[in-house]
């Protein structure tokens, strides 16, 4: 599944991108007045081979949750427990993400792809509510201070899971996807994603995720450093990283991205933790990166090194360093924006408007 949703994905369509610039010249605006939009909707356009392109709804959030090994090395203050009642807060549409997500209008799906502790609920089907999914690869990865977090065997299976469900939302209509994260813990491997695929030093890479003290972030710096000298993972080896560094969510979350991929589904990226699994799907298919579009600035150093690496430039910077999906859904309106001028603003012929 991974190589032929790899061999699926192509470059952006020059002709609908051509067809989206020309008609963004005739709109009756200044040209380049709505500054980053315009090319946003252009390479939206590119994506979708057509101008202009379907507006990007409904829109879908897939949360992946997942428990690390690397808990053990005291990288945070929070239990591993909180990863599953997190999740029964997201079913039972408690979350700052599913407030986010009702003023959104996007469907909440839940991935257990690696939750170490048992879940206070079961698996959901409610098409009026946010559904949950079983597909644990393994309850938590290892600690990547002692051996490789996970084996390729299981990286491989997580990011096949992220396919098979964005698959599985594109066949269900939606029209853009919508990265989301769970997993106590999970800026550490984060960090180091970030630091083996664009090679900044891992303290550039690594931020205080919850908001740890002084000491902590030491302490989680000295671990990612550690992790990178025990394994070197090596950056044309995606599959590799992800295996070695990664964790559960963040494998899923490279499927998702390149699952959307290959339909020509825009995927909106939240946070760091997105943008790291971001950069595995980039070295799995570089063209990949015409699907992304980076919802916001995550307040993680490693987000802006991240996203650097990618190409990609922010739509909002609120200084959010939640996750779950919170920042993609605020910036959600921003791209559906960016498309609906192509389908609604009348150009100067049509308007009677004079150029200058």
């Amino acid at each position: 599944m991974l190589e032929s949703t790899v061999a699926a994905i192509r470059p952006l369509d020059e002709a609908a991108m051509a067809a989206a610039r020309e008609l963004q010249g005739r709109l009756t605006k200044p040209a380049g007045s709505l500054g980053a939009l315009e090319p946003l909707s252009v390479r939206l356009a590119g994506l979708a081979g057509t101008c202009p392109p379907p507006l990007p709804e409904p829109a879908a959030v897939a949360i992946f949750a997942g428990d690390h090994g690397v808990h053990a090395q005291g990288v945070t203050p929070w239990p591993q427990e909180v990863t599953a009642q997190m999740i029964a807060n997201f079913v039972a549409g408690g979350a700052v993400v599913n407030a986010f997500a009702r003023q959104a209008g996007a469907s909440v799906t839940v991935v257990d792809v690696g939750v170490a502790t048992p879940l206070p609920v079961g698996p959901t089907t409610d098409p009026a509510g946010p559904r949950l999914i079983a597909a644990n690869v393994r309850p938590g990865t290892r600690d990547l201070t002692v051996t490789a977090a996970l084996n390729r065997d299981e990286a491989r299976a997580a990011v096949e899971t992220g396919i098979r469900v964005a698959g599985d939302l594109v066949d269900a209509g939606a029209g853009i996807l919508l990265t989301g994260d769970m997993g106590i813990g999970n800026t550490t491997p984060a960090a180091a994603l970030i630091a083996a695929f664009t090679g900044v030093d891992p303290a550039a890479a690594t931020g205080r995720g919850t908001g740890v003290d002084d000491e902590t972030y030491a302490r989680k710096v000295g671990v990612v450093r550690t992790a990178l000298d025990r394994h070197a993972p090596d950056p044309t080896d995606p599959l590799g990283v992800l295996a070695a560094v990664g964790g559960l969510e963040h494998a899923a979350l490279a499927g998702l991205v390149l699952g959307a991929a290959a339909r020509r589904v825009p995927v909106l990226l939240d946070g760091v933790i997105a943008v790291s699994a971001a950069l595995a799907a980039a070295a799995f298919a570089p063209d990949a990166v015409g699907a992304m579009v980076a919802g916001h600035r995550s307040a993680e150093p490693g987000a802006t090194a991240a996203l650097r690496h990618l190409g990609l430039d922010p739509l909002i910077d609120l200084g959010l360093r939640l996750g779950e999906g919170t920042g993609a859904l605020l910036a959600l309106p921003v791209v559906t924006g960016a498309v609906r001028v192509l389908h609604e603003v009348a150009t100067f012929d049509s308007a009677g408007v004079a150029e200058k």
